[in-house]
């Protein structure tokens, strides 16, 4: 897949193509971008459940046609009793059952945030999500082997996750009718109604029979917030990311690091290594200082302003030898899809429940897959991410997007926990630096250093695709390197679309994925 889909009207990729053509219709029924980004988002819940779904978090850029850019996050604090007693004796928050469920889902408040002046009735935004839901859909491939390799852990957990899941086969129709039920309450009764209401306490009455921590009082107090964007000038670029509690600043200090190290021939030992130690720099920076915003010492828009800083973290690494690795690595997966309209608004979004269906919890009442985000939380009284109540566990979510000076806007990203920085900076690199075509930036192989989703292993794992000379450089400077398949799913599934001066759509999506893009 080497080929960019283009268009003028408007513009999805998802990494699931019925969730892709949920979006294109909606703007073909004159939505905007907004609008069919809610579209996608509600498909995806339902036709990728293994990677997210409406009891996760959600974070969201927009580019306005204005040349503004705003961000929307769907994020939820922990409950009012998730604190240290609720763990005594344990080492670590549980990364399973109802005592990993211990924060509020905040996607659809960011659904509701972004909705707000929408004009399409929202029943015509949910209606092929409570369709997929309702109808079934067909189960991927890469669906079957989530369940395959999990249901050892999820199938005895309380709840419907055995019930709904458990032994579906690549192909094998899934049905999913009480998540169908929610979404046309949700259509009917308005968004607001996932905190409180009829719908909410469903929603309450579950959690606590299944032993969640979080109440119906915690819902009720949840609202999505929006931050300021994060962002970074480069030469003739301004890139944006999300805000903590994200790891978006990572994504941004491993390309204004990488500019300062030279720009090299995509996948060059030159490039790749650059990237590589320009990650770790960010990664140290963001493992000890990025959270929720309420307990950081200082703004990393600030070290982002501050160029003498950024210079001095370049001069730390060393051109020619690998920094030793590894260091503590995060998890997780997610789905990241973008949509872009005929008036120049674009939005790049991702949401997730964290693991591979989240906690494991699955409502009876509702078919709500509820995260487990906050099992990041670490047990201890003071300190980074540190559990208290109400507190935003540190997130690994990042959507991205970038304005060149010539008038193009790109919004890109990906799923892959650890990876989703470095894929960022893979494709962008070699879009925006090195002139190669945005489907083909997608295409070519990818590495990452540490963790991702279904992945332990904290070397430098590389896509088998490379010229094999690449190998025997990175290993000579000092990597750790692991060849994995020629297109692993390790590597995230990413996208992204460019809008061109003149009103033009290029549009690019993952063939490590099931995703399309869709044009108009």
């Amino acid at each position: 897949m080497l080929h960019s889909v283009r268009s003028l009207r408007g513009m999805v990729t998802a990494p699931h193509h019925l969730a892709s053509q949920a979006g294109l219709k909606v703007l073909q029924d004159g939505g905007t971008a907004i609008e069919a980004a809610v579209a996608v988002a509600a498909a995806l819940a339902v036709v990728y459940p293994h990677m997210t779904g409406i009891g996760g978090d959600g974070f969201w850029l927009i580019a306005e046609p204005d040349g503004s850019t705003r961000a929307i996050h769907g994020c939820g604090g922990a409950a009012a009793a998730a604190d240290l007693s609720l763990y005594a004796g344990m080492d670590a928050v549980p990364t399973r059952g109802p005592l990993a469920a211990n924060t509020v889902a905040g996607t659809i408040s960011a659904w509701a945030e972004a909705l707000k002046g929408s004009t399409l009735p929202l029943g015509r935004l949910l209606r092929p999500a409570i369709h997929h839901a309702e109808g079934g859909v067909a189960v991927t491939r890469g669906g079957a082997e989530i369940v395959a390799s999990k249901g050892a852990e999820l199938r005895d957990l309380p709840g419907d996750w055995a019930k709904t899941y458990d032994g579906m086969g690549e192909g094998d129709i899934l049905r999913q009718p009480a998540l169908g039920a929610t979404l046309r309450h949700l259509a009917e009764e308005g968004l607001d109604s996932f905190y409180g209401g009829a719908l909410a306490d469903d929603i309450a009455r579950d959690l606590a029979a299944l032993g969640s921590p979080v109440t119906g009082a915690d819902l009720a107090a949840h609202r999505a917030e929006t931050p300021q964007p994060l962002h970074v000038a480069l030469d003739g670029i301004t890139l944006y990311n999300s805000a903590p509690p994200t790891q978006g600043a990572a994504s941004l200090l491993i390309l204004a690091l990488a500019e300062r190290l030279g720009r090299f021939a995509p996948e060059s030992f030159g490039h790749v290594h650059a990237l590589i130690e320009a990650t770790k720099q960010a990664f140290l920076y963001r493992d000890a200082e990025v959270g929720d915003p309420a307990y950081m010492a200082r703004s990393p828009q600030a070290l982002l302003d501050d160029a003498a800083a950024l210079d001095a973290m370049a001069a730390r690494v060393d051109r020619a030898k690998a920094l030793p690795w590894p260091q503590p690595s995060q998890m997780g997966d997610t789905c990241w899809f973008a949509t872009a309209d005929g008036d120049g608004r674009m939005v790049s979004c991702i949401q997730s429940t964290y693991f591979e269906f989240g906690s494991g919890l699955v409502l009876p009442r509702t078919g709500i897959t509820w995260q487990n985000r906050g099992s990041s939380f670490r047990l201890a009284e003071r300190g980074w991410n540190a559990l208290k109540p109400g507190r935003k566990p540190f997130h690994t979510l990042n959507p991205a997007l970038a304005r060149f000076a010539d008038g193009r806007v790109i919004a890109y990203g990906t799923m892959g926990g650890e990876g989703q920085p470095q894929t960022q900076a893979a494709i962008f690199s070699r879009y925006a630096w090195g002139g190669v075509p945005l489907q083909e930036a997608v295409t070519r192989p990818r590495w990452l250093l540490g963790k991702t989703w279904g992945a332990e292993s904290v070397t430098l794992k590389l896509e088998d695709r490379f010229e094999p000379a690449l190998y025997d450089q990175l290993r000579a400077a000092g990597h750790d390197v692991e060849l994995l398949a020629p297109f692993t799913s390790t590597m995230g599934h990413a996208g992204a679309i460019v809008r061109h001066p003149g009103g033009m759509l290029e549009g690019a999506t993952d063939p490590r994925s099931d995703g399309q893009v869709t044009a108009w």
